[in-house]
Formats: C-alpha cells, structure tokens, sequence
C-alpha cells in the first residue's frame, strides 16, 4: 500500500517546492499580516487574495496531540501508535504534522520545543518535527 498522497494543487506549489529544498513556508497577508497553513486562495482573516510566501525559521512548540493506536488507511498500519502533534511556528501559523523522535507522543509536553525535520515519503517531502534540546 502507497502512502497517501497530498493534493497537487497550484495554489500549494510553493509549499511543497520549498520542502523539497529543505524549508518550510507559510502564507501571510499584504492587507492585515495574518500568516496560515495550509495554503489557501485568501487571508482567513480579511479574506485579501494579495498574501506573500515566507519563510519559516522551522521551529516552534507543541500546542496539543493525540496518538494513534489503530491505522484508519492501510498504508498507516506498521507505523501504529503514532502521533498526530498540533505545532505552532514561531512565526504564529500552526500544522498539523508528525513529531519523528516522540516515542508515539510519549516526550511529549504542552509547550515543547520543536524544529523541523524534512521527510520523504516517496517523492513527497512532508514537514515534520523533531523534539528540540537546544
């Protein structure tokens, strides 16, 4: 079973053409500031179409997880438990992603510090994270 894809849409083309060269983006506003993830047409905020890609510094902290302990698509089934880990950037968009070095959520902690860690699945690089000694 292949891992699942991501939609190919132009809209998030710039997202995942900056992790395949190892970075993380996110949109932000010209009208407002607002900044988000996922990609999207318009600011949530103002609904402006007029927004920027940034770049992320590829850290930020843990606002909330849950672990997984059966595969709800076949392609997840050797990989049960696993965390699915809300990350808030340190520039204010937050993702959902995976926290790679979490033993299934349990370092896990309200708060900790985090900083990317690109991924393959196949030919498809995903923004995950790993937990942040420094």
């Amino acid at each position: 079973m292949s891992f699942p894809q991501p939609a190919d849409t132009p809209v998030a083309k710039p997202y995942w053409e900056a992790l395949k060269r190892g970075e993380l983006v996110f949109q932000r506003c010209r009208h407002c500031g607002e900044s988000w993830l996922p990609a999207r047409e318009s600011c949530p905020r103002c609904l402006s179409p007029e927004n920027d890609w940034v770049k992320s510094n590829g850290r930020g902290e843990v606002v909330s997880w849950i672990v997984y302990h059966t595969a709800y698509d076949e392609a997840f089934g050797s990989r049960v438990p696993y965390d699915v880990t809300l990350v808030k950037l340190d520039e204010g968009p937050q993702l959902l992603t995976n926290v790679v070095d979490s033993e299934a959520g349990k370092r896990l902690k309200l708060g900790s510090r985090v900083r990317l860690k690109v991924e393959s699945e196949g030919d498809v690089a995903l923004a995950r994270f790993q937990l942040d000694d420094d």
